[in-house]
């Protein structure tokens, strides 16, 4: 799970104006999308809201000055609200088959999509001649779309989770902004410190709605050495001293130090706007939730930094990786295939264009210098030009995320079937935020049941 700019939550909406509705971007109408001309036409979601400005006038400006490089295709934009992967909303799209052309989703959605019917091999179309830097592209992000050898989604976001804090509540607690918590036990000291020093501000934050909870879950129990699912996907493998301890720490913060605020249940909007208010000292996230901070929720980028995810009794064992990318809609014909990676490779794979277009972010409320995406193998010409792009154009104190880039931990992608094991999961992050009796061993038996019998559904 992730968000365009990582696990965005808002109202399922679309663009005013644009004369499209979900039900109108299914691509099986009247016509196929090419005109008599051989002009093609595709629809494309994930377009930001209106609340969005700036980055709604950069994508306006992105579909512009590519539909002007390639007068043969005609982009329709779509929007489906600030979040453009709202589980709920994306399931029930694919479902009634009403996503558009090239569609957005988490790297944890090829099951989903593959299950829906929906999804397009796009093997045969992956070349450098439609996408330049396809050969650049990380190979393992490649594999995560990949299914029996054949490819059917583009990955254009990557990301690994940290410790988001804020330095001006931490000075007011008298805590260092140099030295975050390494350890769940230091976190639990400096949000007793935090709260303490601030009635207004939860020390620590956490999810528990809406699949975020059990996506923080899974982020926490890595960080103990643990994992969500056995080695071979067909098992709960969380009911156990890892499991058990994420809860304990949560649950410990929540009602043995009251240092977690009253108001639970958040999902990811709900958290980050409390957090832009000043009023939350310490979450896990990654380093893009600053932009996001500052982007729709109009806080500051130095009131804010990122260190390692935190381990039980020293550094993370590891932390969790993932990311997103685009989907095309089975049926689609070649000459649409071909538009859609050209866009994508515009908007999303090009240095200099599209979300790599640093010089034009610079002067925006917009960060440059947050180390996301990591979509380019490491040393690659393209990685190599990404960076110094980002590096000459930064517009973001670097130390902010000094820490976390010093010390990188190893990464854990997102267990098989995420979105639905993190529903399951939610129910024991709430259950243990929101009841002080929650039997933490009760919580976890449910929860293991009840994914067991998804696994067993699904094989």
């Amino acid at each position: 799970m992730s968000a365009p700019q990582y696990r965005r939550v808002a109202a399922f909406a679309l663009a005013a104006g644009l004369g499209l509705s979900l039900a109108a971007c299914s691509t099986k109408s009247d016509d196929d999308g090419t005109s008599a001309d051989g002009k093609v036409t595709i629809t494309v979601d994930c377009m930001p809201v209106g609340t969005e400005k700036e980055l709604l006038a950069n994508w306006n400006a992105d579909v512009a000055a590519f539909e002007k490089a390639n007068p043969d295709i005609t982009i329709k934009s779509v929007s489906v609200g600030t979040q453009c992967n709202n589980p709920p909303d994306f399931t029930a799209r694919l479902a009634g088959g009403t996503t558009t052309d090239v569609f957005y989703g988490y790297m944890t959605d090829l099951q989903q999509v593959l299950d829906s019917g929906q999804a397009m091999d796009i093997t045969p179309y992956l070349t450098t001649d439609n996408i330049a830097t396809w050969d650049d592209v990380d190979p393992a992000l490649k594999g995560v779309f990949t299914d029996g050898g054949k490819v059917y989604g583009v990955p254009v976001k990557n990301y690994s989770m940290g410790l988001v804090y804020n330095k001006v509540l931490f000075s007011k607690a008298g805590l260092d902004p140099a030295n975050p918590p390494k350890t769940w036990a230091d976190v639990r000291t400096a949000a007793k410190k935090i709260a303490g020093a601030d009635k207004n501000a939860a020390g620590y934050a956490e999810y528990s709605a809406g699949n975020t909870g059990g996506w923080h879950f899974t982020a926490e129990i890595y960080s103990q050495g643990g994992q969500v699912l056995s080695a071979d996907g067909k098992k709960a493998d969380f009911n156990n001293a890892q499991g058990k301890q994420v809860l304990q720490n949560l649950k410990d913060m929540r009602y043995g130090d009251n240092s977690m605020g009253s108001r639970q249940l958040l999902q990811w909007g709900d958290l980050l706007t409390n957090a832009a208010a000043g009023k939350v000292g310490m979450f896990v996230g990654a380093p893009d939730t600053t932009q996001a901070i500052v982007s729709q929720f109009k806080g500051k980028y130095d009131d804010w930094a990122v260190a390692p995810l935190p381990g039980q009794d020293g550094p993370a064992k590891a932390t969790l990786g993932g990311g997103e990318g685009y989907f095309f809609k089975k049926g689609l014909t070649d000459a649409q295939v071909k538009a859609g990676l050209k866009w994508i490779a515009y908007q999303k794979l090009t240095v200099g264009k599209g979300q790599f277009d640093y010089p034009r972010a610079k002067p925006q409320n917009y960060p440059v210098g947050v180390p996301q995406p990591l979509l380019f193998t490491k040393d690659s010409a393209t990685a190599k030009a990404e960076f110094e792009l980002r590096k000459a154009n930064a517009n973001v104190d670097p130390s902010i995320y000094s820490l976390f880039e010093a010390n990188q931990l190893p990464i854990k992608g997102e267990p098989a079937n995420a979105q639905a094991i993190y529903a399951v999961l939610d129910s024991a992050m709430s259950g243990v935020l929101t009841n002080p009796n929650a039997n933490i061993d009760q919580l976890l038996k449910t929860a293991e049941d009840k994914v067991n019998q998804l696994l067993t559904a699904g094989s």
